[in-house]
């Protein structure tokens, strides 16, 4: 069934950079000025900082894909990691994949606890050429999610996302090459246990509490 909507032509898809490119802009000046004027806010305000603007290869956030796909295609690699913390198995299903611009795609990463206790821990990410980041977008992931495994316990997390079409208009990813997001699990400590109260008449031997 053919698509009722033109696809982008390359004058919409320069003009959509350069839109993108005056948001970063923007967004970088705004984020300058609340930086000296909100110090308390510093880490909310870098988070959306990151998320806008791609630093730091961070990746943007989509409901879903857009309509056009582009014939251009680029290669984007899958990378794990675990901090010594996490006893785990960790690796992705698919070492790369070739994808069209625009096109959603979905993966998975399995993971698996080989300790004789439960473990929780959460996943960080980042995107490589860094440049890319303002253009990989994530539709599902489970990055800033705790995940908890028991003994043995084996699981498959899938991550759904696309890569924006405007990329390709860009100085310095126009020769498309490939990507690689990263993830890395580090643990998450257990909230303490209560410690028990004391029995109502104080310590062994019926002295009261010091």
């Amino acid at each position: 069934m053919t698509n009722d909507k033109p696809v982008s032509t390359v004058a919409e898809r320069q003009a959509k950079a350069r839109r993108r490119g005056m948001t970063i802009a923007i967004v970088s000046a705004a984020f300058s000025l609340g930086m000296l004027g909100a110090a308390f806010a510093s880490v909310p305000l870098y988070r959306v900082f990151c998320q806008v603007t791609g630093y730091g290869g961070t990746t943007q956030r989509a409901e879903g894909a857009p309509v056009a796909v582009s014939d251009k295609q680029v290669t984007v690699r899958f990378d794990s990691n675990s901090s010594p913390g996490v006893p785990w198995t960790f690796q992705p299903l698919q070492r790369s994949v070739r994808v069209k611009l625009g096109e959603a795609r979905q993966i998975a990463y399995r993971v698996k606890n080989h300790s004789d206790h439960r473990v929780t821990a959460q996943a960080t990410f980042n995107v490589t050429p860094e440049s890319a980041g303002a253009y990989f977008n994530k539709i599902a992931c489970f990055c800033f999610t705790e995940q908890t495994l028991e003994p043995g316990e084996e699981r498959d997390m899938p991550v759904v996302f696309f890569i924006d079409p405007a990329i390709a208009d860009t100085e310095e990813m126009a020769s498309l090459p490939p990507i690689t997001l990263s993830y890395t699990f580090f643990p998450i400590e257990e909230e303490a246990r209560p410690v028990a109260e004391a029995p109502a008449g104080g310590k062994e031997g019926g002295k009261g509490q010091l």
